[in-house]
Protein backbone atom coordinates (compact mmCIF):
# COMPACT_ATOMS: atom_id res chain seq x y z
CA UNK A 1 0.00 0.00 0.00
CA UNK A 2 1.51 3.68 -0.94
CA UNK A 3 1.21 6.77 0.87
CA UNK A 4 -1.69 8.46 -1.82
CA UNK A 5 -3.42 5.18 -1.06
CA UNK A 6 -3.13 5.06 2.64
CA UNK A 7 -4.31 8.99 2.83
CA UNK A 8 -7.48 8.18 0.47
CA UNK A 9 -8.55 5.10 2.65
CA UNK A 10 -7.50 7.32 6.11
CA UNK A 11 -10.18 10.21 4.41
CA UNK A 12 -12.93 7.75 3.74
CA UNK A 13 -12.36 5.76 7.07
CA UNK A 14 -12.67 9.35 8.95
CA UNK A 15 -15.90 10.16 6.87
CA UNK A 16 -18.04 7.50 6.92
CA UNK A 17 -16.63 5.79 10.06
CA UNK A 18 -19.78 7.72 12.69
CA UNK A 19 -22.56 8.13 9.21
CA UNK A 20 -24.93 4.74 9.24
CA UNK A 21 -23.43 4.22 5.89
CA UNK A 22 -20.56 2.34 6.96
CA UNK A 23 -16.94 2.64 6.78
CA UNK A 24 -15.72 -1.06 6.06
CA UNK A 25 -17.77 -1.04 2.88
CA UNK A 26 -16.68 2.70 1.65
CA UNK A 27 -12.83 1.70 2.15
CA UNK A 28 -13.90 -2.11 0.65
CA UNK A 29 -15.95 -0.01 -2.30
CA UNK A 30 -13.20 3.03 -2.47
CA UNK A 31 -9.97 0.18 -3.01
CA UNK A 32 -12.34 -1.66 -5.73
CA UNK A 33 -12.91 1.63 -7.67
CA UNK A 34 -9.13 3.03 -8.00
CA UNK A 35 -8.02 -0.44 -8.47
CA UNK A 36 -6.38 -0.81 -5.58
CA UNK A 37 -6.31 -4.19 -3.75
CA UNK A 38 -8.76 -4.49 -0.77
CA UNK A 39 -6.69 -3.08 2.04
CA UNK A 40 -8.13 -6.38 4.51
CA UNK A 41 -10.26 -6.72 7.46
CA UNK A 42 -6.20 -5.85 9.47
CA UNK A 43 -6.16 -2.12 7.87
CA UNK A 44 -9.95 -1.63 8.61
CA UNK A 45 -9.50 -2.71 12.28
CA UNK A 46 -6.09 -0.66 13.05
CA UNK A 47 -7.39 2.78 11.16
CA UNK A 48 -10.33 2.41 12.97
CA UNK A 49 -8.14 3.39 16.29
CA UNK A 50 -8.01 6.39 14.84
CA UNK A 51 -11.77 7.41 14.67
CA UNK A 52 -12.16 5.53 18.06
CA UNK A 53 -9.60 7.83 19.71
CA UNK A 54 -11.69 10.89 18.20
CA UNK A 55 -14.62 9.35 20.47
CA UNK A 56 -12.59 9.51 23.45
CA UNK A 57 -11.26 12.79 22.92
CA UNK A 58 -14.79 13.95 21.96
CA UNK A 59 -16.50 11.97 25.06
CA UNK A 60 -13.35 12.58 27.25
CA UNK A 61 -15.03 14.33 30.50
CA UNK A 62 -17.89 11.48 30.30
CA UNK A 63 -15.26 8.67 29.59
CA UNK A 64 -13.25 9.51 32.38
CA UNK A 65 -15.80 9.60 34.82
CA UNK A 66 -17.60 6.20 33.54
CA UNK A 67 -14.22 4.39 33.97
CA UNK A 68 -13.50 6.36 37.37
CA UNK A 69 -16.63 5.69 38.48
CA UNK A 70 -17.13 2.12 37.23
CA UNK A 71 -13.50 1.48 38.83
CA UNK A 72 -14.67 2.65 42.47
CA UNK A 73 -17.88 0.71 41.86
CA UNK A 74 -15.75 -2.50 42.30
CA UNK A 75 -14.69 -1.75 46.15
CA UNK A 76 -17.12 0.94 47.21
CA UNK A 77 -20.82 0.23 47.72
CA UNK A 78 -21.61 3.98 47.25
CA UNK A 79 -21.42 3.43 43.37
CA UNK A 80 -22.77 0.51 42.83
CA UNK A 81 -25.90 2.61 41.66
CA UNK A 82 -24.29 5.25 40.57
CA UNK A 83 -25.17 6.15 36.60
CA UNK A 84 -21.97 6.29 35.44
CA UNK A 85 -20.34 3.35 37.16
CA UNK A 86 -23.85 1.53 35.69
CA UNK A 87 -22.79 2.89 32.32
CA UNK A 88 -19.75 1.26 32.52
CA UNK A 89 -21.04 -2.06 33.16
CA UNK A 90 -23.54 -1.61 30.59
CA UNK A 91 -20.87 -0.86 28.07
CA UNK A 92 -19.11 -4.02 28.92
CA UNK A 93 -22.06 -6.31 28.72
CA UNK A 94 -23.18 -4.93 25.36
CA UNK A 95 -19.87 -5.28 23.93
CA UNK A 96 -19.84 -9.13 24.40
CA UNK A 97 -21.76 -10.22 21.37
CA UNK A 98 -19.19 -8.79 19.15
CA UNK A 99 -16.62 -9.92 20.97
CA UNK A 100 -17.93 -13.90 20.86
CA UNK A 101 -19.11 -13.15 17.24
CA UNK A 102 -16.06 -11.70 16.21
CA UNK A 103 -13.41 -14.62 17.39
CA UNK A 104 -16.49 -17.49 16.15
CA UNK A 105 -16.36 -15.80 12.35
CA UNK A 106 -12.91 -14.62 12.29
CA UNK A 107 -12.49 -16.69 8.95
CA UNK A 108 -15.75 -15.23 7.07
CA UNK A 109 -15.28 -11.55 8.35
CA UNK A 110 -11.84 -11.93 6.88
CA UNK A 111 -12.97 -13.50 3.46
CA UNK A 112 -16.15 -14.53 2.83
CA UNK A 113 -18.02 -11.46 4.00
CA UNK A 114 -15.96 -9.16 1.96
CA UNK A 115 -17.55 -9.85 -1.27
CA UNK A 116 -19.21 -7.03 -2.59
CA UNK A 117 -22.48 -8.88 -3.39
CA UNK A 118 -22.58 -9.08 0.20
CA UNK A 119 -21.72 -5.69 0.77
CA UNK A 120 -24.09 -3.63 -1.84
CA UNK A 121 -26.94 -5.93 -0.29
CA UNK A 122 -26.16 -4.79 3.64
CA UNK A 123 -25.97 -1.64 2.79
CA UNK A 124 -29.80 -1.76 1.11
CA UNK A 125 -31.25 -3.67 3.44
CA UNK A 126 -29.80 -2.15 6.33
CA UNK A 127 -30.61 1.09 5.25
CA UNK A 128 -34.26 0.24 4.62
CA UNK A 129 -34.41 -1.32 8.11
CA UNK A 130 -33.39 2.33 9.66
CA UNK A 131 -35.55 3.91 7.44
CA UNK A 132 -38.27 2.30 8.97
CA UNK A 133 -36.95 2.55 12.92
CA UNK A 134 -36.92 5.97 12.24
CA UNK A 135 -40.32 5.77 11.54
CA UNK A 136 -41.43 4.01 13.82
CA UNK A 137 -39.42 3.98 17.16
CA UNK A 138 -41.67 5.79 19.36
CA UNK A 139 -37.98 7.45 20.60
CA UNK A 140 -38.55 8.98 23.96
CA UNK A 141 -35.89 6.84 26.12
CA UNK A 142 -32.49 8.19 27.21
CA UNK A 143 -29.94 6.27 28.37
CA UNK A 144 -30.74 6.17 31.69
CA UNK A 145 -33.71 4.21 30.77
CA UNK A 146 -30.76 0.99 29.15
CA UNK A 147 -30.92 -1.54 31.08
CA UNK A 148 -28.98 -5.01 30.30
CA UNK A 149 -31.46 -6.84 28.36
CA UNK A 150 -31.11 -3.62 25.93
CA UNK A 151 -27.29 -3.55 26.19
CA UNK A 152 -27.36 -7.33 24.76
CA UNK A 153 -29.48 -5.97 22.11
CA UNK A 154 -27.66 -3.18 20.88
CA UNK A 155 -24.62 -5.38 21.44
CA UNK A 156 -26.13 -7.76 18.68
CA UNK A 157 -27.00 -5.03 16.28
CA UNK A 158 -23.13 -4.03 16.62
CA UNK A 159 -21.96 -7.09 16.11
CA UNK A 160 -24.01 -6.92 12.66
CA UNK A 161 -21.77 -4.64 11.62
CA UNK A 162 -18.59 -7.63 11.32
CA UNK A 163 -20.38 -7.44 8.09
CA UNK A 164 -19.21 -4.65 4.90
CA UNK A 165 -22.20 -2.68 4.82
CA UNK A 166 -24.09 -2.68 7.59
CA UNK A 167 -22.37 -0.07 9.50
CA UNK A 168 -21.46 0.16 13.05
CA UNK A 169 -23.01 3.19 14.33
CA UNK A 170 -25.81 2.84 11.38
CA UNK A 171 -27.19 -1.11 12.70
CA UNK A 172 -26.36 0.14 16.77
CA UNK A 173 -28.30 3.09 16.02
CA UNK A 174 -31.15 0.89 14.38
CA UNK A 175 -31.33 -1.18 17.19
CA UNK A 176 -31.65 1.96 19.62
CA UNK A 177 -34.55 3.14 17.45
CA UNK A 178 -36.50 0.11 17.45
CA UNK A 179 -35.92 0.09 21.25
CA UNK A 180 -37.79 3.75 21.62
CA UNK A 181 -34.60 5.76 22.11
CA UNK A 182 -33.85 8.89 21.04
CA UNK A 183 -31.82 9.26 17.90
CA UNK A 184 -29.07 11.01 20.26
CA UNK A 185 -28.75 8.84 22.78
CA UNK A 186 -28.88 6.02 20.43
CA UNK A 187 -25.81 7.38 19.10
CA UNK A 188 -23.90 8.03 21.49
CA UNK A 189 -24.38 4.94 23.41
CA UNK A 190 -23.09 3.52 19.78
CA UNK A 191 -20.15 5.60 19.91
CA UNK A 192 -19.32 4.53 23.29
CA UNK A 193 -19.98 0.84 22.70
CA UNK A 194 -17.77 1.14 19.73
CA UNK A 195 -14.83 1.86 21.81
CA UNK A 196 -13.86 -1.31 23.48
CA UNK A 197 -15.07 -3.61 20.59
CA UNK A 198 -13.38 -1.61 18.13
CA UNK A 199 -9.57 -0.71 20.55
CA UNK A 200 -9.54 -4.68 20.98
CA UNK A 201 -10.03 -5.36 17.56
CA UNK A 202 -7.30 -3.14 16.25
CA UNK A 203 -4.88 -4.26 18.78
CA UNK A 204 -5.48 -7.57 17.84
CA UNK A 205 -5.61 -6.99 13.92
CA UNK A 206 -1.67 -5.44 15.02
CA UNK A 207 -0.10 -8.94 15.44
CA UNK A 208 -1.25 -9.17 11.41
CA UNK A 209 0.68 -5.88 10.49
CA UNK A 210 3.92 -6.91 13.14
CA UNK A 211 4.21 -10.32 11.18
CA UNK A 212 4.47 -8.97 7.77
CA UNK A 213 0.55 -10.21 6.89
CA UNK A 214 -1.30 -6.71 6.31
CA UNK A 215 -0.29 -3.54 4.82
CA UNK A 216 3.34 -1.48 5.17
CA UNK A 217 3.46 0.47 8.73
CA UNK A 218 4.43 3.68 7.67
CA UNK A 219 1.09 4.04 5.61
CA UNK A 220 -1.22 2.38 7.96
CA UNK A 221 -0.07 5.18 11.03
CA UNK A 222 -0.81 7.99 8.34
CA UNK A 223 -4.32 6.52 7.78
CA UNK A 224 -4.67 5.62 11.10
CA UNK A 225 -4.02 9.63 12.00
CA UNK A 226 -5.93 10.97 9.37
CA UNK A 227 -9.35 9.13 10.75
CA UNK A 228 -8.41 10.46 13.84
CA UNK A 229 -8.46 14.39 12.33
CA UNK A 230 -11.33 13.73 10.46
CA UNK A 231 -13.94 11.45 12.59
CA UNK A 232 -13.70 14.09 15.19
CA UNK A 233 -14.81 16.32 12.87
CA UNK A 234 -17.89 14.44 11.45
CA UNK A 235 -18.90 13.60 15.34
CA UNK A 236 -19.31 16.48 16.15
CA UNK A 237 -21.16 17.51 13.30
CA UNK A 238 -23.54 14.41 13.23
CA UNK A 239 -24.20 15.13 17.23
CA UNK A 240 -25.60 17.97 16.14
CA UNK A 241 -27.19 17.08 13.13
CA UNK A 242 -29.68 14.32 14.29
CA UNK A 243 -30.72 15.94 17.06
CA UNK A 244 -32.98 18.03 14.17
CA UNK A 245 -33.38 15.91 11.44
CA UNK A 246 -33.93 12.34 10.58
CA UNK A 247 -31.56 9.49 9.13
CA UNK A 248 -33.38 9.63 5.63
CA UNK A 249 -30.63 11.13 3.48
CA UNK A 250 -28.48 8.54 4.82
CA UNK A 251 -30.94 5.75 4.03
CA UNK A 252 -30.96 7.49 -0.10
CA UNK A 253 -27.29 7.63 -0.22
CA UNK A 254 -27.29 3.21 0.93
CA UNK A 255 -29.65 2.75 -1.30
CA UNK A 256 -28.67 4.41 -4.20
CA UNK A 257 -25.18 3.30 -3.72
CA UNK A 258 -25.90 -0.54 -3.25
CA UNK A 259 -28.09 -0.68 -6.03
CA UNK A 260 -25.13 1.02 -8.42
CA UNK A 261 -22.73 -1.18 -6.85
CA UNK A 262 -24.64 -4.60 -7.54
CA UNK A 263 -25.32 -3.19 -11.36
CA UNK A 264 -21.50 -2.86 -11.49
CA UNK A 265 -21.22 -5.83 -10.42
CA UNK A 266 -23.48 -7.57 -12.35
CA UNK A 267 -22.43 -6.39 -15.51
CA UNK A 268 -18.75 -6.91 -15.05
CA UNK A 269 -17.46 -3.87 -14.09
CA UNK A 270 -16.51 -4.60 -10.55
CA UNK A 271 -15.59 -8.34 -9.89
CA UNK A 272 -17.27 -8.51 -6.70
CA UNK A 273 -13.80 -10.25 -4.87
CA UNK A 274 -11.61 -7.37 -6.32
CA UNK A 275 -10.71 -4.52 -7.87
CA UNK A 276 -12.06 -3.59 -11.34
CA UNK A 277 -12.89 -6.57 -13.39
CA UNK A 278 -9.74 -7.55 -15.69
CA UNK A 279 -7.59 -5.61 -13.28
Amino acid sequence: MGWFEALVLGLVQGLTEFLPISSSAHLRITAAFAGWDDPGAAFTAVTQIGTELAVLLYFSRKIGRIISHWFKSLYNREYRHDPYARMGWLIIVGSLPIAVLGLLFEDEIEHTFRDLRITATTLIVFGLLLLLADRIGQQQRDLDHLTVKHGLAFGFFQALALIPGVSRSGGTITGGLFLGYKRSEAAEYSFLLAVPAVMASGFYQLTDIAAGEGPAWGPTILATVVAFGVGYVVIAWLMAYIKKNSFLPFVIYRVVLGLLLLALVFTGVLDPNAGPAGS
